[in-house]
C-alpha cells in the first residue's frame, strides 16, 4: 500500500496548467493534448476530490478560490520535483579506473600513495589488479598498465614511469651483525639474487671475486634463486644471504630497518617501469588524471633522498 494517497498524476498536471493558463486550450497547447483531454482530466479530478476547481460558464472557465490555493501548492510540489530531477541528472556518474600492475610495484610504492589520488578524484573508481594475471587474460580488460620491462608493447601508448638501480642489501641480523665490510669480501657470503644480476654489480663496484659467484665451490658461496622479487626480499629480511635487488622495492624494507643497503655502489638495471595506456585519441578521462598524478608522484619520490 502507498504510504501517499495521491490523484491521478496526468490529472493533477491538467489542472495546475489549466489554473495557471486560466485557459483550457493553452494548457492543452502546453502539455500537447487536446482541449477536451484536459477538461475530462480535470472533471476526473474534481470527481476524486469531491469540490469544484472551476466555475464553468459556456467556453469560459473561472478558477475557484480553493482551487487557486490548490494550484499554487501543486506549482511548488513540481517546482521541487523538477529542481531534484535536474540534480540528479548533474550528479557525476562515477567513472571506473582499473589498473593493473607489477605486483611488487602495486603492493611496495603504489598502493600506499594511491589513497591520495581517490581523495583528489572521488569520482573514480579505481580497481587495482596484478598484471601477470592481466597478461595471463584471467582479469577483465584494464585502462592502464604499469610494466616493468624493456618498454616494447605493441598497440599501447607507452610512458617511461622510470629507472631503476640494483645494489646489496642484507639484515640487521644476518651472521648476527658480522656483514661484508667491503666488496670484495661478498665471495665469503651467500648471495642472493640472478647470476647476470651479480656480475653486473660486481663489474660496476670494480670487483673480481677469487671464487666467482657464477661457479660457486662452498656452501658460503652458494647462490639462491628465488622465483620471484617478492621472494628474494623474504629471503633477504629473513637473514639467508646478501640479496641484489631494486631500490623501488627495497625502500621500504630499508625504511623500516628490515634490511640495509651495503655499499654506494649501484648497477643500472637493463629493465625500467612503463605505463602503458590505451592510443591517445581513445584515451578516457580518467586515464588522463591518473597519468598527471602518478608522474607527479614519480617526480616527488626521485627527490627524495635515498
Amino acid at each position: 500500500m502507498s504510504v501517499y494517497r495521491l490523484p491521478n498524476f496526468s490529472a493533477l498536471r491538467a489542472f495546475e496548467a489549466a489554473a495557471r493558463h486560466e485557459n483550457f486550450s493553452r494548457a492543452a497547447e502546453e502539455l500537447q493534448l487536446t482541449h477536451g483531454a484536459v477538461s475530462h482530466q480535470v472533471r476526473a479530478l474534481e470527481r476524486e476530490l469531491g469540490l469544484a476547481l472551476f466555475v464553468r460558464n459556456g467556453k469560459q472557465v473561472r478558477i475557484t478560490e480553493g482551487g487557486a490555493h490548490y494550484a499554487r501548492q501543486l506549482a511548488r510540489a513540481f517546482a521541487d520535483m523538477a529542481a531534484a530531477s535536474e540534480a540528479l541528472r548533474r550528479t557525476p556518474v562515477q567513472q571506473r579506473l582499473s589498473i593493473a600492475a607489477t605486483p611488487l610495484f602495486a603492493a611496495r610504492w603504489l598502493a600506499p600513495r594511491l589513497g591520495g589520488f581517490i581523495e583528489r578524484y572521488p569520482d573514480i573508481h579505481v580497481v587495482l589488479q596484478s598484471a601477470e594475471q592481466w597478461l595471463a587474460g584471467r582479469d577483465a580488460p584494464v585502462d592502464i598498465g604499469i610494466r616493468f620491462g624493456a618498454g616494447q608493447y605493441p598497440g599501447w601508448t607507452v610512458e617511461r614511469l622510470m629507472a631503476e638501480v640494483c645494489y646489496p642489501v642484507v639484515s640487521p641480523h644476518y651472521r648476527s651483525g658480522a656483514l661484508p665490510e667491503r666488496p670484495e669480501l661478498l665471495g665469503q657470503h651467500t648471495l642472493l639474487g640472478s647470476e647476470e644480476g651479480w656480475t653486473r654489480w660486481l663489474h660496476s663496484a670494480g670487483v673480481t671475486l677469487a671464487e666467482p659467484c657464477t661457479a660457486p665451490r662452498t656452501e658460503a658461496h652458494t647462490q639462491h634463486l628465488p622465483e620471484d622479487g617478492a621472494a628474494l626480499l623474504r629471503a633477504a629480511v629473513a637473514g639467508q644471504g646478501v640479496a641484489l635487488v631494486p631500490h623501488l622495492t627495497a625502500q621500504p624494507d630499508i625504511a623500516a630497518g628490515q634490511l640495509l643497503r651495503l655499499f654506494d655502489t649501484a648497477s643500472p638495471c637493463h629493465e625500467g617501469y612503463f605505463l602503458l595506456m590505451p592510443p591517445a585519441a581513445a584515451q578516457p578521462p580518467q586515464v588522463s588524471a591518473f597519468r598527471d598524478w602518478l608522474l607527479d608522484e614519480v617526480r616527488l619520490f626521485q627527490r627524495q633522498p635515498d
